[in-house]
């Protein structure tokens, strides 16, 4: 993903991002190398599990850096996304921000050298040894700007999967025991739409449409499928067994009301403001929703894994990047240091998030332990398969549009395939 944010925060950070700022943007000590300030960008919302770990991060870094400000912006994630490229190749670049992972993002600045090179501190801070090998695919890019190789040019500190959302008040009002199955949560399906009520909350002008299909594909899928289509490491067809599946199942889903019609327009909000309000009692997203359906959702509400498949959406969470034209590099290292200590990642855990080196043992909260423990599930079965708008560049935008066509019938599944196979063709790196 993400090519656009996946986050509940997205919509409130855009709008927050200019009004919010702790301090403006550039200023009199911009670019400054006094190594007593560290200019840092993020867009977690103050009330989310990375926040709230990086809020007390930034005391743990003043406390342990007398002397020294962390001068704090907070941006929304279109904001970084649309100018990363022009502001990091300015004086105006702060010391440390967090940006999207993936060929088309990072891999991209990395590959126009406006990234530096982490890999020697990733080694001697130990940051190589606490990720997984699905979470540390991200942090590394080729000359070509493609992940998984090559050298460090980022760090996450948290990660992110997708899993089904259901309200579980809903589904014992109608007889629904928990879907262990495909079939068994078709059937589920079923039911609702003979009761009147559309089962799936969707969003087809943002990611959500694109994850169910992504997801649907996964379900005949295997970790070469998703090496060839994510990493190049094979030639990935749109037309196989399981794209054409995701699609016509997808376009199915439709026909039968468990997607409604009138979603094409609809956002990431709108799915997960559904949901929340009782209205759609199955939402398919990721642990970035946890946090806030936790604290909003006035029902009963868990989660399983998608059922019949070890794949699902998901990867280390966005990155911390630091600019070839950073001015403070050490206190930049020094702050993701402290983001992966023990203190801040047992904090991440039970505020709701997936940190990636906590103690099990401080993660108190019962469902952050399930959301954890799920997340550990896939990561040892190597099942974490990214998402699927990563490959090429400016691939977002045509799963968005393709999607919608399918939602309202104007494209047929096999012209929608063809139409993601030209794009993909078009951004693989020497075809």
């Amino acid at each position: 993903m993400l090519t656009v944010r996946r986050r509940v925060t997205a919509a409130v950070a855009v709008i927050l991002g200019g009004s919010l700022l702790l301090t403006s943007c550039g200023g009199s000590d911009s670019g400054s190398a006094d190594g007593k300030t560290l200019r840092l960008w993020h867009y977690e919302g103050p009330d989310s599990a990375m926040g709230a770990a990086w809020n007390e991060a930034v005391k743990e870094f003043e406390a342990t850096h007398p002397g020294v400000r962390v001068k704090f912006e907070e941006k929304g994630f279109e904001q970084i996304q649309k100018t990363a490229p022009m502001v990091l190749n300015s004086s105006d670049a702060p010391d440390l921000l967090e940006y999207n992972k993936g060929n088309a993002t990072a891999g991209q600045l990395s590959k126009q050298g406006l990234l530096t090179d982490l890999t020697a501190e990733a080694a001697e801070r130990g940051w190589d040894k606490k990720l997984s090998a699905g979470v540390r695919t991200t942090s590394r890019y080729d000359t070509d700007g493609v992940m998984g190789s090559g050298k460090w040019y980022g760090v996450p500190n948290y990660a992110e999967y997708t899993m089904v959302f259901y309200n579980k008040d809903l589904l014992g009002k109608y007889g629904i025991a928990e879907p262990k199955t495909l079939d068994e949560l078709t059937a589920a399906m079923d039911t609702f739409v003979a009761k009147g009520i559309t089962p799936l909350a969707n969003a087809g002008a943002e990611y959500v449409a694109q994850q169910y299909l992504y997801q649907l594909a996964l379900t005949k899928a295997d970790r070469s499928w998703v090496d060839s289509y994510e990493l190049y490491k094979g030639r990935n067809d749109f037309h196989d067994a399981a794209w054409t599946y995701a699609a016509n199942t997808f376009a199915d889903w439709v026909k039968k009301g468990y997607i409604s019609k009138k979603s094409t327009g609809a956002k990431a909000e709108d799915a997960g403001v559904s949901f929340i309000q009782g209205k759609a009692p199955i939402l398919f997203s990721g642990s970035w929703w946890f946090g806030r359906f936790r604290t909003e959702a006035k029902f009963d509400w868990s989660t399983f894994l998608w059922p019949g498949t070890n794949l699902t959406l998901g990867s280390g969470g966005n990155l911390w990047v630091v600019p070839e034209g950073s001015a403070n590099k050490d206190l930049a290292y020094d702050f993701i240091d402290i983001t992966m200590s023990k203190k801040i990642q047992n904090l991440l855990g039970n505020k709701g998030g997936v940190p990636v080196a906590a103690d099990p043992d401080a993660i108190t909260d019962p469902r952050s332990k399930s959301l954890i423990a799920d997340f550990n599930t896939l990561s040892s079965k190597d099942g974490l398969a990214f998402y699927p708008d990563w490959p090429v560049t400016g691939f977002y935008d045509v799963l968005v549009s393709e999607t919608q066509k399918l939602i309202t019938g104007s494209e047929k599944p096999d012209d929608f395939l063809t139409a993601l196979q030209k794009a993909y063709d078009k951004g693989v790196p020497g075809q």
